[in-house]
């Protein structure tokens, strides 16, 4: 927590993010040229930033690109702020970095990870088990499998979406395509999961890519999805986190 706050209190930091927030991914010399810092001035910035989680490389081929990580900021806010408010959706993750991995090879649009306490198996189980997903994701009240396609049913009984497995590295990476139903002509993007188990955790990174025009509320999507998972899994109660009201 201290590393944060000591992070946000340089201006300069502060402009980093505030770029990254306007275009994310972008690579040290994008950011070098953006801003009235010399590029050893970025690279140091962003070192900090990344040791206190608030930035997230991934790196693609010979280029490194970074990502805004608002996560360290929600947790603040709900050690904070929020016990006086309503805490919000992203209040279980605890940290966020980056690692592109495997078989994409452009860097992906949103970058999420986060640490749940919990064996790679029971992970790996909630991910790929339809009837476990329905207890954490945010709007889903139905999820079903026919052979790789899972199909997630909203409360109208509707089709809300379609993700359909295209390759499965067993408990550790599932790569698979995004298929909207909510709305006609949503173009399809895709995404993967990343497994890392630890001692007795394990890093789960989610990296979505080829998000469509107006395809903003796909991260605060992912954020709730996340922080329903780590509830389901650490303490067993299934959970849905709305959208929380501005």
């Amino acid at each position: 927590m201290d590393s944060v706050f000591k992070a946000l209190a340089d201006p300069s930091r502060r402009d980093l993010l505030d770029a990254l927030r306007g275009r994310d991914g972008q690579t040290l010399s994008q950011l070098e040229a953006a801003l009235p810092l010399s590029r050893f001035g970025v690279a140091k910035h962003l070192k900090v930033l990344e040791e206190a989680g608030l930035v997230t490389r991934v790196k693609c081929g010979r280029f490194t690109h970074h990502y805004l990580n608002a996560v360290p900021l929600a947790e603040a806010i709900g050690r904070w702020i929020e016990p006086y408010k309503v805490a919000p959706a992203v209040r279980g993750v605890l940290d966020l970095k980056a690692r592109l991995e495997g078989t994409m090879t452009t860097k992906p649009d949103y970058v999420l990870r986060t640490y749940i306490r919990c064996t790679q198996d029971a992970l790996w189980d909630a991910l790929t088990d339809a009837d476990q997903m329905a207890n954490y994701h945010f709007h889903a009240s139905e999820v079903s499998r026919d052979g790789d396609a899972l199909t997630y049913v909203a409360p109208d009984g509707k089709e809300m979406l379609i993700c359909r497995e295209t390759k499965l590295d067993p408990k550790t990476r599932i790569e698979s395509v995004f298929e909207p139903r909510w709305a006609p002509d949503v173009p399809k993007s895709q995404f993967v999961w990343i497994i890392e188990p630890g001692a007795d955790q394990c890093r789960l990174t989610l990296e979505h890519y080829d998000i469509p025009p107006g395809g903003e509320g796909y991260a605060d999507g992912w954020e709730r999805i996340t922080s329903g998972l780590k509830t389901w899994l650490e303490n067993g109660e299934p959970a849905k986190f709305a959208a929380v009201e501005a």
